[in-house]
């Protein structure tokens, strides 16, 4: 943020030698210039009389005019700069421009007032295509990512992205088409169109999806809302030959058309490391009512409380739950079940290897629940505090949950809910990648373990962005 020249109202008074100024005064004189120009800066009234935007090409005007109107309101010198800064937030998240500088400057020209001021953003618009490459983590899957990107297309924010993603359970690309509202960004529309090969060897199970879908993102109060239609051909096969009959049974070509609708609410300071707040995330989902061999109502929600404690420790509690009922007398598809267990929901576990299993091959459940207590402390002794050893924290874990298919958990829900429980305590070291994701090595040892279950009683490792 740049001030060019301040100019106040009234004259100053004039100080020096040549008025009988001792020398030994120079400092109450310094300190009375410093409060006059403070008492400038705060108190004396300013208009904004005019504000420009200087470089721009092929944006639209009007598109710009709901991120910098606050400015106009601004009353005094320390607001202007306020709400300048905060319009070149604005004007950046719209991701359609590299740089954005400010300038304030008194007025001049012939309707100038004697306080008014002139705000000038100096902006470079980002080129009409631009490539990356970067790298993304997943919930224990890595990926290379390559993406162009077409920013501002017509001129109003729009953004036209085509992705090509390659990782080790999964190969993806796409074309998406981004459109926010003028004047609020987070009310926006996306339409995607996509392929999406993926491998998931604890169900011996490989599918491919070829789908298109659309996105509406708006926030309400204190919470933010996703309304989804998808449409997606799936294609289902056998990852190995030695594939049980159960997913067998489940090959072949599906078309699922389905809505769902999204709402979060998130008070913490972090996503990754967070120190206090609270989220709560509800999913729901219909799908068959608008087309489709998939016909099902699926519901699923994420809570998770932190609390500060003594000596820079959280405790951190997380609770998961969600159902699936299939509608119509159609039996729910294995890939649109839940899983559970593996180093990012009940540790101790293999990779979603709790619930249902048919010759080594999980099948998923129709119903579950999982709840974490954690504890997080800085590492002993504090090494690198201030810098990378603020990276790392030690993690103390208690976690359990349970998977269930509605015919065995109607047979005998005492049995289902009460006596099968799968549960792990340890201990570990946590490590925060940026504020995107984190890595974890734990210790684990598994309770409760069911007939079927595959464990990892001892060391586990973990990488991802979401964890119970």
């Amino acid at each position: 943020l740049f001030l060019d020249t301040v100019q106040s109202m009234d004259p100053l008074p004039m100080h020096g030698r040549d008025m009988g100024v001792h020398p030994d005064d120079m400092i109450e004189v310094q300190e009375a210039e410093q409060e006059t120009k403070q008492e400038v800066l705060e108190n004396k009234d300013v208009v904004v009389q005019h504000v420009n935007i200087e470089g721009l090409g092929r944006t639209k005007e009007d598109l710009l005019g709901y991120e910098i109107s606050e400015v106009f309101h601004a009353k005094n010198l320390i607001d202007v700069m306020k709400k300048s800064h905060m319009a070149r937030q604005k004007l950046l998240r719209l991701g359609i421009f590299k740089e954005v500088e400010v300038v304030i400057d008194t007025s001049d020209g012939a309707d100038a007032l004697p306080n008014g001021l002139d705000v000038t953003f100096e902006v470079t618009e980002m080129k009409r295509l631009t490539g990356s490459y970067n790298t993304m983590v997943g919930n224990n899957e890595g990926s290379m990512v390559l993406g162009v990107k077409l920013p501002n297309v017509f001129g109003r924010a729009e953004k036209l992205t085509f992705q090509f993603s390659y990782g080790t359970k999964e190969t993806s690309y796409g074309l998406s088409f981004f459109k926010p509202q003028p004047g609020n960004f987070e009310r926006n529309l996306t339409l995607n169109l996509y392929k999406v090969t993926g491998q998931f060897p604890w169900s011996s199970l490989k599918e491919t999806d070829r789908g298109v879908s659309t996105e509406l993102n708006f926030p309400l109060w204190r919470t933010n809302h996703t309304l989804k239609w998808e449409g997606v051909w799936r294609e289902l096969g056998c990852l190995a030959r030695s594939a049980s009959f159960a997913v067998r049974e489940e090959s072949g070509h599906t078309l699922k058309s389905a809505l769902s609708h999204t709402m979060s609410i998130d008070t913490r300071n972090s996503a990754i490391f967070p120190k206090k707040g609270a989220l709560l995330r509800i999913n729901q989902e219909l799908a068959g009512y608008t087309g489709g061999d998939a016909s099902f109502l699926k519901e699923d929600f994420e809570l998770q409380v932190n609390r500060q404690l003594v000596w820079d420790s959280v405790l951190s509690a997380s609770l998961w739950g969600g159902c699936l009922l299939p509608i119509g007398g159609r039996p729910s598809s294995i890939a649109d079940r839940f899983y559970l267990g593996g180093p990012t929901s009940v540790r101790g576990f293999g990779m979603y290897s709790i619930g249902p299993q048919s010759e080594g091959d999980y099948l998923g459940g129709e119903a579950y629940w999982a709840g974490g207590l954690h504890l997080y402390t800085p590492l002993p002794f504090r090494p690198g505090r201030g810098g990378f050893g603020d990276l790392f924290r030690t993690h103390f874990f208690l976690n359990a949950g349970n998977l269930y298919i509605w015919c065995i958990l109607q047979i005998n829900v005492k049995l289902s809910l009460a006596e099968c429980i799968r549960w792990s305590y340890g201990a570990g070291i946590v490590l925060r990648l940026a504020n995107i994701a984190r890595l974890e090595l734990n210790y684990c040892i598994p309770m409760g373990v069911q007939s079927g279950d595959r464990i990892c009683d001892g060391v586990q490792f973990g990488a991802g962005i979401r964890f119970l």
